[in-house]
């Protein structure tokens, strides 16, 4: 039998759509450090010159919403007027109203649990986590994320001064029999630059200092296929080379691919709407139940009702990989976790400025900053029915 392949793709911090998606969580934070119970959807567009940030929002607190992402889009890097889409020329437009009262009454109040908080939407949100990684996830999207992490750091620190903002880089990760990651037959880095670097020297260069620094030595192999810029210019980027939108990176977000998603976006949402707060939850349970060694693959699915508390639905699926039944791994889950949206939030400590640094390289999985839904303090517990 031939080995499986599977492959995945991240996006750096100056991508069109990560720029909104940090525009969003920058709103979002900057609301929640003022007013931590403050009702928060807001999204973002971009394109040429233009920043259109809208949603409905209902807080306490005053948030200077251009100054913000003026401020975001600057951190990026994009600072130079000829990137065609720099910090202090790109105008800034609001388009914000308050939260629907109808969303909010369900929310204030939960349907089946009176003077709980109810969810902010309807949906089924997933988590994912398996061991192929030291921080439990899929191989494909770890290592793209690496990647795009490792672009945007010789770009900031002027080790590849040539480098500008945009980049997307892709994985691809061969699988044994074993479900051991055996090699890495492909790889792709596409990234802007200046006009005046030739293709030859970007792509030396880029092998030398992103990829083969990031990527393990024994899974690149001879036969491993590189890809640099494989149109051979990508000197228009960012919003003058194409639109973005908050919330169309959902995959890059996640699991690159490799597990299920209930397809709502996280970035510029509260923690009140389960789209984010449950996701997190099912990522935080599913990783302790691989670290408790329940499984060495589990994804979880929470399915919700608008206005009710409690998740209609709750479904373990270990891919045939689980020591106990799917079935019973769910019913402890019910009884360990509260899954509740006012006791995830308090939790996981979500009622507070920790978004802005997720809207870049992956909500899961991260190891550079520290963040409660990747805390492994339930494992133990969890040992307990084994």
């Amino acid at each position: 039998m031939s080995n499986r392949i599977f492959t995945s793709e991240s996006v750096t911090e100056g991508h069109p759509d990560k720029i909104c998606d940090q525009i969003s969580d920058g709103v979002l934070d900057a609301m929640i450090a003022g007013d931590p119970g403050a009702r928060v959807a807001c999204e973002c567009v971009t394109t040429t010159g233009l920043v259109l940030v809208m949603g409905e929002i209902s807080t306490s607190t005053y948030v200077d919403i251009p100054l913000t992402a003026r401020r975001v889009i600057e951190e990026i890097g994009y600072t130079k007027p000829e990137y065609g889409f720099d910090s202090k020329s790109v105008a800034v437009i609001t388009a914000i109203d308050e939260q629907s009262p109808d969303i909010a009454r369900g929310v204030d109040s939960a349907y089946d649990d009176g003077g709980d908080t109810g969810a902010g939407d309807q949906g089924m949100m997933f988590g994912f986590a398996c061991d192929e990684t030291p921080e439990y996830m899929p191989a494909p999207i770890s290592f793209a994320h690496a990647l795009a992490r490792r672009l945007a750091e010789a770009r900031k620190s002027g080790i590849l001064k040539f480098l500008r903002p945009d980049g997307k880089t892709q994985v691809t990760v061969e699988y044994g029999e074993d479900r051991s990651v055996v090699s890495i037959p492909a790889v792709v880095v596409s990234t802007q630059h200046d006009p005046d670097v030739g293709a030859k020297e970007l792509r030396e260069a880029v092998i030398e200092t992103v990829i083969k620094p990031t990527l393990s030595r024994h899974l690149l192999t001879r036969a491993t296929e590189i890809y640099v810029n494989p149109t051979g210019r990508f000197v228009t980027g960012g919003p003058v080379g194409d639109s973005g939108l908050t919330g169309r990176k959902i995959i890059v977000d996640t699991y690159g691919g490799y597990a299920s998603h209930g397809g709502g976006a996280f970035s510029g949402k509260d923690p009140t709407k389960v789209d984010r707060s449950a996701a997190y939850m099912a990522r935080y349970i599913a990783k302790n139940v691989v670290a408790a060694g329940f499984a060495r693959a589990c994804q979880i699915e929470l399915a919700y009702a608008i206005g009710v508390a409690r998740p209609v639905s709750v479904l373990v699926d270990t891919r045939s990989s689980g020591v106990l039944p799917d079935e019973r791994i769910a019913e402890i889950i019910v009884r360990e976790f509260d899954l509740r949206p006012s006791r995830i939030i308090s939790r996981l400590g979500l009622a507070r400025p920790i978004y802005r640094p997720v809207a870049a390289y992956g909500h899961f999985g991260r190891t550079d900053i520290d963040l409660p839904w990747e805390a492994l303090d339930a494992a133990d517990a969890l040992r307990a029915y084994l």
